[in-house]
């Protein structure tokens, strides 16, 4: 189920939370928010931890939102991908409901379900991993900065228009959004010593 919120106001400035994680070289996975205005600005950074191919993705990133000094002016939070630390499943959905904030997910390539279903079946909890991975509900492609290498995107508490608008005013620096881009960076910074790999 989507509540997508229609007529969305997007604003240049509009607060956007986007949430990355680091890389998996322990149980314990750091995972970073970037609170950025618009594409421009980065006003604030968010820490947390999940584990590592756990089932606490989705209430840590909740804890994590409503905690924050930020909360009360993030408009919407965007996410790398549907799963954090490994196979950790995030419910988008659930996330709407408790936050009142539109998500929106954020995936470079389109997902081989059959190729995740199969990681998933060395894992606990396959069924529900997967039933939370669904329901994050229908994919949109969306072109920001290059006609080559276009994202795809997943949305709840927000409409898939309203959505891709918000991607393309915040891709300023590529074609992922820079809230994701320099949570991505800060996260395996902080974790590696030194960032790399993409967002």
């Amino acid at each position: 189920m989507n509540t997508a919120r229609s007529h969305f106001h997007i604003k240049d400035e509009i607060r956007i939370l986007g949430i990355d994680d680091s890389a998996l070289i322990s149980d314990t996975i750091t995972i970073v928010g970037a609170f950025f205005r618009g594409g421009q600005w980065l006003d604030g950074v968010l820490r947390s931890e999940v584990t590592r191919d756990g089932m606490d993705a989705t209430e840590r990133i909740s804890s994590m939102v409503r905690r924050s000094k930020h909360f009360p002016q993030i408009r919407v939070v965007m996410l790398d991908g549907v799963t954090y630390g490994g196979f950790n499943p995030v419910d988008i959905v659930r996330l709407n409901d408790e936050t009142g904030i539109p998500f929106i997910v954020i995936m470079r390539n389109l997902p081989d379900f059959r190729k995740i279903e199969a990681a998933l079946s060395w894992l606990p909890e396959k069924d529900e991993r997967l039933r939370i991975i669904r329901k994050a509900g229908s994919i949109s492609k969306v072109v920001t900065k290059e006609e080559l290498n276009p994202v795809f995107i997943q949305c709840c508490g927000i409409d898939a228009v309203s959505a891709e608008r918000v991607v393309k005013l915040s891709s300023t620096r590529s074609n992922i959004p820079e809230p994701l881009r320099v949570a991505h960076l800060i996260a395996t910074g902080i974790v590696l010593g030194e960032s790399r790999g993409k967002a």
